[in-house]
């Protein structure tokens, strides 16, 4: 289980953001939010910044939220606010969704 999910998490593209339940099901393991959040507290090397909560909520705390945000920006996520425009930046199943800005 934890290395489909690891492989699921390496596959998110840079700009695009899952959430914890997305991996879940895209790893073929519905159901299994917290044990993607497990995985990537262990995991190494692991593009992490790229998994949120629900909504597109950032459920780190602290520096670490502070950080994952950094990140994101600098892959280019847009916010609205706390969360991120998951109609703009999320990636679903294995494919990032359309939108209108990009053009696909």
């Amino acid at each position: 289980m934890r290395l489909r999910i690891e492989q699921t998490v390496r596959a998110i593209p840079r700009g695009k953001v899952s959430t914890y339940g997305g991996v879940a099901r895209a790893a073929g393991f519905p159901g299994a939010a917290r044990q993607v959040a497990s995985t990537l507290r262990r995991g190494f090397g692991l593009p992490w910044q790229r998994v949120l909560g629900a909504g597109g909520h950032i459920k780190l705390t602290g520096d670490s939220a502070m950080e994952q945000r950094l990140r994101l920006e600098a892959e280019g996520v847009r916010f609205r606010g706390r969360r991120v425009d998951m109609k703009a930046h999320e990636w679903k199943d294995g494919r990032a969704t359309r939108t209108k800005a990009s053009g696909k």
